[in-house]
């Protein structure tokens, strides 16, 4: 079983990326949508017990905010990975500003400062790059000489 984590900026095309690519075959695991840590612990928990595919659907900026969702994928031999979103923040508060509800902008500011690339030593077993173009997403293998640079 799959444990997909999505690392990246509010507007970022993570929740899209997730529409095109996973509705059909993964579970949503996003706060946006369930509101409280409790509610995303308990969908996540149920997934795990049943073997569910799974996609956490959150910004996800630091290793410690991941590591919860990584180390319990892997106690339950789940396969977990990883796809950073690439994105300016010039870019992700543009789109922010097309939304029905958009973000404040010093959110999008602030998880921008705590961005972690992430690492196969986390846990990943894959780690992939999400860039969003003119003609829609570009997924890309992970490049650890690319990953220096961040897109902010």
């Amino acid at each position: 079983m799959q444990a997909v984590i999505f690392m990246g900026l509010q507007a970022s095309g993570k929740s899209s990326f997730y529409k095109e690519w996973f509705f059909a075959t993964h579970v949503r695991i996003s706060l946006d949508l369930l509101r409280t840590r409790n509610r995303e612990r308990r969908l996540m928990s149920m997934c795990l017990e049943t073997q569910q595919p799974f996609v956490i659907d959150n910004t996800n900026p630091t290793r410690e905010e991941r590591a919860k969702y990584i180390d319990s994928a892997k106690s339950a031999k789940f396969c977990v990975v990883g796809y950073y979103f690439r994105s300016q923040i010039t870019e992700c508060i543009a789109r922010n500003q097309q939304r029905s509800e958009p973000v404040p902008e010093i959110g999008i500011l602030s998880t921008a400062r705590k961005l972690e690339l992430p690492t196969f030593e986390e846990g990943f077993d894959t780690l992939k790059y999400v860039r969003l173009t003119q003609a829609g997403f570009v997924v890309e293998e992970w490049n650890e000489a690319a990953s220096d640079v961040l897109y902010r």
